[in-house]
């Protein structure tokens, strides 16, 4: 437990993390749409091209080695 001496000590302290809690709160609204960006059909589709496109090529391969 931090032991204060003046009431100047406690208002840094309180302002440092009201400072921390604001940054804070700003991380999470940036997680929060960068979800909803990530959530969206259109990313789910590239997303769905590109693993199909990556096995696809494999697969390709497989079979002219066979």
């Amino acid at each position: 437990m931090k032991i204060y001496h003046s009431f100047e000590q406690i208002d840094k302290d309180l302002q440092r993390l009201k400072l921390q809690r604001d940054i804070a709160l700003e991380e999470i609204k940036g997680v929060k749409y960068q979800l909803q960006n990530d959530l969206q059909p259109a990313n789910w589709i590239s997303t769905l091209a590109s693993a199909v496109k990556k096995y696809g090529i494999l697969y390709l391969i497989r079979r002219l080695f066979k």
